[in-house]
């Protein structure tokens, strides 16, 4: 069971939930000031889910990245890999990778149902399904595959949209049943962080990446550039929930508390500060799962901020 435990990374589970709480609760705050109802059960549901797929997509990463040998070469680091150490067979690999596809789905469909099915909003319900698909698959065909996307350096796209862009609107989607183009300033800076989460455990293997040939973007970059495309998406997704909030005018109406998520500026600058003076790649590992916390850390703030703090009274 131990092996099981380390083999779906728990650490990386914070980063999953990060969108689904922010999307969630920044539809929370629109609905309740329009007077309306939010469903706790959606929410829950869609942690549930959000879960599923990303225990799915490291069983899928274990997997494919074992049968295809990458991960022999860096069995001696910091994060052991399941099926190249010999702890859990392929084929145990490939089953479990089944068994989580299929349970992802049923929960996936079950989270539309309480979403969209007992409204009769058939369209949006059959488009998600669709869209559940589509994680599902981009879950496992990071590694899995003759031609799997993480090996041709397309990882930080998929990651891009689908934490960010799918897991923040989607989620918000779920409860409003509308869309609003200002989402896609916290969307992109929840991306913006799983990105760099991705970029930091591509550079840490980015020397067993070349050996292998994995082609990573970090890779294709280089150690050097790679860095300073990790600093540039640590330093924007605080400035971009910084203009969403101006946008929406919480300052205007004196609700100071929704800024409360901008306290991890200097948390954030100094985590930075620590990563650009890393020069060994395999010392970058302990910042992965402190990127993957300040994540979750800054969409609970949002959540807190824009929901269940007072407002300022005005004199």
């Amino acid at each position: 069971m131990t092996d099981w435990i380390q083999a779906a990374r728990l650490r990386n589970l914070p980063l999953s939930m990060s969108g689904i709480i922010m999307g969630s609760f920044i539809a929370r705050w629109r609905i309740l000031e329009n007077g309306g109802s939010w469903d706790w059960q959606i929410f829950a549901m869609a942690l549930l889910v959000t879960l599923l797929y990303q225990i799915l997509s490291n069983f899928a990463n274990d997997y494919g990245d074992g049968i295809k040998g990458t991960d022999k070469l860096r069995i001696n680091e910091a994060e052991q890999r399941a099926v190249a150490s010999g702890k859990i067979t392929a084929n145990q690999m490939k089953n479990a990778v089944i068994l989580f596809a299929v349970l992802a789905l049923i929960a996936t469909v079950a989270l539309l149902y309480l979403a969209f099915f007992r409204e009769n909003l058939m369209n949006e319900f059959y488009t998600f399904v669709g869209l559940g698909f589509a994680c599902i698959l981009a879950a496992i065909g990071y590694t899995v595959g003759k031609k799997p996307y993480g090996y041709l350096g397309l990882g930080d796209i998929f990651v891009f949209v689908f934490f960010g862009l799918v897991s923040v609107c989607g989620s918000y989607f779920l409860f409003t049943k509308t869309f609003h183009w200002d989402m896609l300033l916290p969307a992109t800076a929840i991306g913006m962080m799983s990105a760099a989460v991705l970029n930091l455990n591509n550079m840490r293997d980015i020397e067993s990446d070349a050996l292998s040939g994995k082609k990573t973007l970090a890779l294709r970059m280089g150690y050097r550039y790679a860095m300073v495309y990790e600093i540039v998406l640590l330093q924007l997704p605080l400035i971009l929930m910084l203009v969403f909030m101006m946008m929406n005018g919480l300052h205007e109406k004196g609700n100071y508390y929704a800024f409360i998520f901008f306290i991890l500026v200097f948390p954030m600058t100094a985590l930075r500060r620590k990563i650009m003076q890393t020069k060994e790649p395999k010392e970058l590992d302990p910042y992965l799962k402190q990127v993957g916390i300040f994540t979750l850390v800054m969409s609970v703030l949002v959540a807190f901020g824009l929901n269940y703090f007072k407002k300022k009274l005005k004199k």
